[in-house]
């Protein structure tokens, strides 16, 4: 007992010394607040990332969503030894399965939950260069723990989580607990059907954040490129969007959302574009290719 004793406190300063070792990201970064023209776009890359949201819950069945609800219901009546009654919610299960396979045989995963998560990272791209290169002087130590502490916040992006039903082996699993059932071994059938519960599928579409408004810029610089008498001031505007989406992708590579490649390309046409404005010049068209490479990165 005086030996773990030990072992317990010895744990217990150890791990104070890492907390109290370990930067934060406030002591690193002050506060930043976005640009005029980043916060003026807020409401419609809120709007847009809602729309995605919106999408993925359309793919959502209620057969899908019914069939495992009825297989925790036979699991729960399973524990209350209620046989009959749980091998016809394992009929229901499997009936609503089958259902699903008929309208789409291809399809592999049926949706049943849509969870969506924003980060949003609020930071000029030199403060992300400053902890990334505090993080690396970590890592030189092997401090890894204080290095994970700092590029933790190193997100920024919207993330649609989708639970789904695998198809290929679902349907299955839950047919093999019926002759359990009949054979009454009731715990095996229960850890079956707890296993089958367990294989729902999570997956993650990642929406970076970055990305997502400098395509939404883009749309705005498009527009006032298109006006054949541009006003100075629609010009300054224009000059402050191109501004905004040059950092905004800044961002976007410095937190890893594509390769530098792509990003090289998108900058190269972005000013082969600015090039095409000079002496107020207007045209359609322009921003076709640099659109296709921006939504390509999501």
């Amino acid at each position: 007992m005086k030996h773990n004793g030990s072992r317990n406190l010895l744990a217990t300063v150890l791990g104070l010394s890492i907390a109290i070792a370990m930067p934060t990201w406030a002591e690193i970064a002050k506060p930043e607040e976005q640009s005029k023209t980043a916060q003026a776009i807020q409401d419609q890359v809120d709007l847009e990332s809602a729309k995605q949201a919106a999408e993925n819950r359309k793919k959502i069945t209620k057969d899908a969503i019914s069939a495992v609800q009825e297989s925790k219901n036979a699991l729960k009546l399973l524990d209350e030894n209620k046989v009959d009654e749980a091998l016809a919610a394992l009929e229901r299960v499997t009936g609503k399965l089958e259902l699903i396979i008929a309208r789409d045989p291809k399809l592999a995963f049926a949706p049943i939950d849509v969870a969506v998560n924003s980060y949003d990272l609020i930071a000029l791209p030199e403060t992300v260069k400053k902890v990334v290169e505090q993080a690396e002087n970590h890592l030189e130590e092997y401090e890894v723990q204080a290095a994970r502490k700092l590029l933790e916040n190193l997100v920024s992006e919207i993330v649609i989580s989708t639970t789904s039903i695998p198809l290929a082996t679902y349907p299955q699993a839950i047919k093999a607990t019926v002759p359990l059932i009949d054979e009454g071994k009731i715990n095996e059938a229960k850890q079956d059907l707890q296993l089958a519960l367990n294989t729902l599928v999570v997956t993650d579409r990642v929406i970076p954040l970055p990305v997502l408004r400098a395509e939404t810029l883009l749309k705005d610089a498009e527009e006032l490129s298109e006006k054949k008498e541009r006003s100075e001031g629609d010009n300054e505007n224009l000059e402050s969007i191109f501004t905004e989406i040059q950092t905004q992708l800044e961002m976007a590579e410095l937190l890893g959302y594509g390769k530098k490649s792509d990003f090289k390309t998108i900058n190269e046409e972005l000013e082969k574009i600015k090039r095409k404005l000079d002496g107020n010049k207007s045209g359609t068209g322009w921003y076709d290719k640099v659109k296709k490479q921006i939504s390509d990165l999501f």
